[in-house]
């Protein structure tokens, strides 16, 4: 087949290290077999926060990539941006994203219409080192499943000296969004932002107080060990400094690769608490977003790599080399078929976790306008909380006040 005219295709994101190479390795792939002509280039443009910006900065100029990805917390951001076309309006029936996995489907759709290509989708669970759970006498195929067992597990594993401390989190002001979601609480009005902008936070509600107390309860006890904002805790965890994580699924495949050999991982679900309906955990990780300001045959160009990295192989290569969900059901059929997850138990629970929940508005997720700022406002408040030891429902009103702040700006400039 004669090629066409040679298209150029930029595509910025946030994936370094090995998730990096495997962007890479779709792109050179893409290169070589697409019979359109077409070069993609990736390149890696820093944090998600410093990408979605730098790319909405770029469109202001008249020089955007053709694709981005933007993590979940800037879903709301691009497409109130006007700097992006909706992926459903590239499709011409050649992506049935009726295949995509639902819950991922639902928190990237607008009025049932896919909004940006599902890519690096994750959610958060409960890691353990089953090693020190049976140094503390603990059954270690018997994770915590409420608060209550988090913190006596925790309790019983430093009384024992069996490690430092009982367990830490990544990402905590998005795993403070996940117990929303899975106790079925809104965090937001507007049904979370999904039947229209949301100007109004419930974070200081009596249900994140009640989280963020038994979280400061855990810090005082020495049981919750602070592990900053993002991913810091995984290396403490891996060199057993305490025996539980609450981590992005992401995370998966580099944390059993660093533990062969040092000690056993057990995964779970999310830890809930008693008397609250059930939600479902909460859609993270990122989507690839097609940007405005280029020509029709470099927006076709982008769509034709969206289709080439959702493509059954790559869906399941991503999964495999990363520990992201496959986005689509076929991908995840085809790796029960092949008995990967009998095989490797741990991505299973992912799966199971973010499938048996209930759909709801909360348990769909949150959708705020400058989310970004938002969610470094409420990290903030549960420093204070659990390594400063301030009052949980004061510091939650001081954030409550500035997030609404920050949302009465951007409807503002929203309108």
């Amino acid at each position: 087949m004669t090629k066409r005219v040679l298209r150029f295709c930029l595509f910025w994101h946030a994936m370094s290290g090995s998730r990096g190479d495997v962007i890479k390795a779709f792109a050179e792939d893409f290169n070589k077999t697409n019979k359109h002509g077409i070069t993609v280039k990736p390149e890696f443009t820093g944090s998600y926060a410093e990408t979605v910006t730098k790319a909405l900065a770029a469109y202001k100029t008249g020089k955007p990539p053709h694709i981005v990805q933007v993590y979940e917390v800037g879903t709301q951001t691009m497409r109130d941006s006007k700097a992006i076309i909706p992926i459903h309006t590239l499709n011409r029936g050649d992506v049935d994203f009726g295949d995509v996995v639902q819950p991922i489907v639902k928190y990237y759709s607008v009025g049932g219409q896919v909004v940006c290509m599902p890519f690096n989708s994750s959610t958060a669970m409960l890691y353990y080192n089953k090693d020190i759970f049976k140094k503390a006498g603990l059954d270690p195929n018997k994770p915590p499943t409420t608060f209550d067992e988090v913190y006596d597990y925790g309790k019983k594993i430093v009384t024992s000296g069996s490690a430092k401390g009982g367990i830490s989190f990544g990402w905590p002001a998005w795993i403070f969004e996940q117990m929303y979601g899975t106790h079925n609480q809104l965090f937001a009005n507007q049904d979370n932002g999904r039947s229209g902008l949301a100007n109004e936070v419930y974070i200081n509600n009596a249900f994140g107080v009640k989280v963020l107390t038994e979280w400061q309860k855990w810090s005082k006890d020495k049981v919750l060990v602070y592990g900053g904002r993002e991913y810091d805790a995984n290396a403490p965890f891996l060199a057993g400094e305490f025996a539980m994580l609450v981590q992005s699924t992401s995370s998966l495949g580099g944390i059993q690769n660093s533990a062969k050999g040092k000690f056993e991982i057990g995964t779970t679900f999310l830890p809930r608490m008693p008397g609250y309906p059930t939600g479902n955990t909460v859609v993270g990780g990122g989507c690839l977003w097609v940007m405005k300001g280029r020509s029709d045959a470099e927006n076709l160009a982008a769509w034709e790599f969206l289709k080439h990295v959702n493509k059954l192989d790559n869906q399941i290569t991503w999964h495999k080399k990363t520990g992201y969900f496959p986005a689509t059901n076929v991908a995840v059929q085809s790796l029960m078929n092949e008995g990967w997850f009998a095989k490797e138990p741990n991505y299973l629970t992912a799966f199971m976790e973010i499938l048996v929940g209930v759909d709801t508005p909360a348990g769909r997720g949150v959708l705020l306008g400058n989310f970004v700022e938002i969610r470094d406002v409420v990290g903030a408040a549960i420093e204070e909380a659990v390594v400063n030891m301030k009052d949980p429902k004061t510091v939650l009103d001081a954030a409550q006040s500035k997030t609404n702040q920050v949302l009465k700006d951007y409807a503002e400039v929203n309108k």
